[in-house]
């Protein structure tokens, strides 16, 4: 079917629209558009046609009609040269190339008070469609949800309007991915706060931020991938203030620091290795919190991630300078201490917003498995597990409850068995991933470098037998936290009380697998 050929642009997100517009104007096409995309184009100098001119029929329904017309979805569905005289005796011309993006849902619910009203009148109707509709019919049509994908556009409008098949298939399928994603992220705003937390359906929105080097190993390809919905803070919308690209492990470990950081009392520090914490301290001033983590393993310390539940400050940045780290994560870092930071070039700065507030990390916890994946709740701490039940004779004293609290706070984010040894300010020893909780316990012993003689001792999960509390006493623990539950619990209590060791029930389990 011959005769001038046309597009339509209606777009939210409007950078490069002005330069499409124009190179097809150029090129002799028909641009239609509606609303505020057509007035931003005019004022760019480009010749729009109003879809509702177009069409005959005038927006309709305060706006929510606007381009579902048989003029405008017959234009894009039409096939060719097989539905002409159809066309024609229904006086619809074809459209070769549809630049659509949705409305801002997503940045609209992520505004604080946002309203449900305000949230659903950001859903998009006729956008969708018309993206669909150009997208099943990529054989002909143009479809364009990228602004990324412009340029290319603009090329072969300029080069005689061809479009190669190949990039008309790989436009068409990132924009059903588009609407998927969109869709998604209705889904799960919609869904947000049902009382059924784990639905019998899942509709993801995840959009890749970054491809990375590699995965865990070189051989591994690797992606950060973006998860819709939730609240809370996100690792993904991390600034990254200097160094090298984050690596895949570097993730991992940015994401154990900061939210071990994040559940600490008080100014805190947290330092990974491999995930896991190797050392954990409080202080006064952020500096002090460092050097008393580092303390507790500064050989494991050397490659590490850190985490900071503050601002970082000039005299923080001044106490690392000699230990090598490989990352660290903080709510913010201010200029002094970036400008000491930054004289390391490979150290990787991410300012996190939000960490150490009364913020929470977003979304939920999944992990793959072949073929299908597990996905369920955050596990979070509870104001009630530090209401504890003492179950012995003797209840910890105030400094004893301090460091129990320590040391439950840290063994939810040490790999199960876990066992974390600490006092007052710190951790003194961490047993991580044992087969034998009694091993993890003698583990966190042999590894301490300050003194154990009365630590307090946190376990993630119930002592099953006698031995761990004995090997325990052995090391100079002289007060003990655990969730309770064994079968065994009456003969554990007996132990523990023989030991002269305080023991404390929580009546939560926090394994980490």
């Amino acid at each position: 079917m011959g005769g001038k050929r046309r597009a339509i642009i209606s777009v939210s997100d409007k950078r490069g629209a002005a330069d499409l517009g124009a190179a097809l104007a150029e090129s002799g096409w028909e641009v239609l558009s509606t609303g505020g995309t057509a007035r931003s184009l005019r004022d760019a100098g480009v010749p729009v046609r109003e879809v509702s001119d177009y069409t005959g029929q005038p927006e309709i329904m305060g706006g929510r009609v606007k381009t579902l017309h048989p003029k405008v979805l017959g234009g894009i569905l039409a096939l060719l040269p097989d539905q002409e005289e159809e066309m024609r005796a229904n006086d619809i011309a074809p459209i070769d190339l549809v630049a659509v993006n949705l409305y801002p849902f997503r940045e609209t619910v992520a505004k604080p008070g946002v309203t449900r009203e305000e949230a659903v009148e950001q859903i998009d109707i006729g956008g969708p469609t018309m993206v669909r509709a150009a997208s099943k019919n990529h054989g002909r049509v143009a479809v364009l949800v990228d602004p990324d994908d412009y340029p290319d556009a603009i090329t072969h409008v300029r080069n005689g309007g061809h479009f190669p098949a190949d990039w008309l298939a790989g436009l068409a399928l990132k924009a059903f991915r588009h609407t998927a994603s969109y869709d998604a992220a209705i889904s799960g705003y919609l869904g947000d706060g049902d009382a059924d937390a784990l639905p019998e359906r899942i509709e993801m929105n995840i959009e890749r931020v970054q491809t990375l080097r590699y995965g865990e190993n070189p051989h591994q390809k690797g992606a950060l991938y973006r998860l819709g919905g939730g609240s809370g803070f996100s690792l993904c919308d991390a600034e990254i203030l200097g160094g090298k690209e984050l690596s895949f492990n570097n993730l991992l470990d940015a994401a154990a620091a900061a939210e071990l950081a994040h559940d600490l009392e008080g100014v805190g520090c947290a330092i990974i290795k491999h995930t896991n914490p190797c050392g954990v301290g409080l202080g006064d001033t952020q500096a002090a919190a460092y050097e008393r983590a580092l303390a507790c393993d500064p050989v494991s310390a050397f490659g590490s991630v850190i985490g900071y539940n503050r601002k970082v400050d000039a005299g923080t940045a001044e106490a690392m300078r000699k230990l090598f780290v490989e990352a660290v994560v903080a709510p913010d870092f201010d200029d002094d201490a970036l400008a000491i930071m930054r004289k390391k070039k490979n150290l990787r700065i991410l300012r996190l917003d939000g960490l150490g507030s009364d913020s929470a990390p977003a979304g939920m916890d999944m992990r793959s498995i072949p073929g299908g994946m597990l996905l369920q709740e955050r596990d979070r701490l509870s104001e009630e597990e530090f209401r504890w039940e003492v179950v012995t004779p003797r209840a910890p004293s105030a400094e004893e409850e301090k460091a129990l609290r320590i040391a439950w706070r840290v063994a939810r984010h040490v790999k199960s068995n876990a066992i974390v040894m600490a006092d007052k300010d710190g951790t003194v020893g961490v047993g991580a991933g044992q087969m034998s909780r009694v091993d993890s316990t003698r583990l966190a012993a042999e590894r301490a470098v300050l003194p154990l003689e009365g630590c307090a001792l946190g376990s993630d999960a119930f002592f099953p037998f006698r031995d761990g509390i004995d090997a325990a006493a052995s090391h100079g623990v002289k007060a003990i936290a655990q969730p309770g539950g064994s079968m065994r619990d009456e003969e554990v209590i007996e132990v523990a009380a023989g030991h002269d060791i305080a023991m404390v029930f929580t009546g939560r389990r926090h394994f980490r697998h």
